[in-house]
C-alpha cells in the first residue's frame, strides 16, 4: 500500500513538474522579418517604413535604425540594425 502511494505521489509530482517547465525553446517567438513588417505596417505600400507607419519597439529605436536619416527604414537598414540583447527590451508598467 505504501509503495502504491509513493508511486502515485511521484507520478503526480512528475506530471506537475513537467507542466511547469518551459517547452521546447524552438517554440519561442522569433523577431519579425522585414517582409512581415511591411505586410503589417507599410500603409502606402512603398516598400519602406516611415516613422508614422511603425509601431511598438521599432518606433522607439527608429532613429538608430534609420542610418541615412531620410525618415524611412529600408530593408538594407533593417538588416544592418543592431539586434536587441536578451532582457534589453523595456517593460512598460
Amino acid at each position: 500500500m505504501i509503495k502504491a502511494v509513493l508511486v502515485f505521489g511521484m507520478t503526480l509530482f512528475m506530471s506537475f513538474n513537467s507542466f511547469g517547465q518551459p517547452g521546447n525553446r524552438g517554440d519561442r517567438k522569433k523577431p519579425p522579418t522585414f517582409k512581415q513588417l511591411l505586410k503589417d505596417m507599410d500603409a502606402n505600400e512603398d516598400g519602406k517604413l516611415s516613422k508614422e507607419e511603425v509601431k511598438g519597439p521599432l518606433k522607439e529605436v527608429f532613429a538608430k535604425v534609420d542610418t541615412d536619416e531620410d525618415g524611412f527604414i529600408t530593408e538594407k537598414e533593417f538588416e544592418k540594425a543592431p539586434k536587441p540583447k536578451k532582457g534589453e527590451r523595456k517593460e512598460k508598467g
